[in-house]
């Protein structure tokens, strides 16, 4: 069969099987508990029509009342009018599954117990009773590089060639200024500001104003590509691509794959790191957090909007976490031996 007639035959595959499980449950329904198989159905039905829930959101609810049911009938529990909150708690606590999965079961429980007080099929609303799991995610811990690992990056980049005087240049603004890979591909003549040795350009993941200093070794990477590496073109951004019609660059990955490709040349260890435009930002701001820079000018120079995203770094930076830590005072040899050592043996 040629991709052409699988790409007509595999939507038609998983209707199918979605339909023979939507069967399947309907049959499994109506022949353990009648009144829960009636209760349930007028609960997806309501579900579809009042909130439009997708083909693959009912599944999923269906998936959950089915473990549910039979759980119900393991426990003799054979009507609605039967359920209480000991009964669901107790259930609950059978759930031997992860967090990205007992999530949509307690919500799909949830739901359904308070449907069934709407319907008055319950005397009481247990919805309230069956407890809440709060996903509380932390951040990967950002990839960064020594000072050492910079420089031998940046002195790896060839600059004899145009190609090469422009890609040095991007690393250099991400490595010197934490630009977002996003600024940089947008950068404009307009955000060179050369008499007061500033760039100044508005974020395009923030909306926030930000001025940085254009450093020597960044300037003068700059008017190296602009003079002997740019091709001639009327564009208002800096960088464009090495190939006619030299255009700017469409998408930031451009800027991406140029420092994973730098990276990669340098031969420094990426096993485990990101190594991305962004690493190197990471990098900065928590070489400035080793030099005891305040959260604040940090923030100002990363562009946060706010301090909390500051505080990102804090999390990595050993060296100031070990000037918190307290000396455990001695315990006296006596203090084992009290009552003949009793309670230490």
């Amino acid at each position: 069969m040629n991709r052409k007639n699988n790409r007509l035959y595999l939507p038609n595959l998983c209707t199918l099987v979605a339909k023979t499980c939507a069967l399947l449950f309907t049959i499994f329904c109506a022949l353990l508990l009648t009144d829960y198989s009636e209760a349930i159905a007028k609960f997806l039905d309501y579900k579809r029509v009042e909130e439009r829930l997708s083909t693959i959101r009912l599944h999923c609810y269906k998936r959950c009342l089915f473990r549910f049911l039979e759980y119900c009938n393991d426990n003799k529990v054979h009507a609605v009018r039967d359920i209480d909150l000991a009964l669901l708690l107790q259930y609950i606590n059978t759930l031997d599954c992860g967090k990205t999965v007992i999530v949509p079961v307690l919500s799909t429980l949830r739901g359904f117990m308070k449907y069934l007080f709407e319907q008055k099929l319950l005397a009481a609303d247990y919805s309230n009773g069956i407890p809440k799991y709060r996903i509380i995610g932390q951040p990967k811990l950002p990839s960064t590089y020594s000072k050492e690992e910079i420089e031998k990056l940046v002195a790896s980049v060839e600059r004899s060639s145009p190609i090469g005087k422009r890609n040095y240049a991007i690393i250099l603004l991400a490595a010197r200024l934490g630009l977002r890979a996003s600024d940089i591909a947008r950068l404009k003549f307009a955000n060179l500001h050369w008499e007061t040795s500033t760039i100044e350009i508005e974020q395009v993941k923030t909306g926030k104003e930000l001025i940085l200093p254009l450093l020597p070794d960044v300037g003068n990477a700059i008017i190296d590509y602009l003079k002997y590496g740019r091709a001639k073109s009327e564009e208002a951004c800096i960088f464009l691509s090495e190939r006619p019609p030299y255009s700017y660059f469409t998408s930031s990955n451009v800027v991406t794959h140029v420092v994973q490709r730098a990276f990669r040349k340098a031969g420094i260890i990426i096993k485990g790191r990101r190594f991305g435009p962004h690493s190197l930002r990471h990098s900065l701001g928590f070489r400035m957090l080793q030099e005891s820079t305040m959260l604040p000018v940090i923030s100002e120079v990363l562009g946060h909007k706010s301090t909390e995203s500051t505080r990102y770094y804090l999390r990595i930076d050993l060296k100031s976490m070990q000037q918190c830590m307290l000396e455990v005072p001695s315990v006296s040899p006596d203090f084992y031996l009290q009552k003949g050592g009793v309670f230490y043996d």
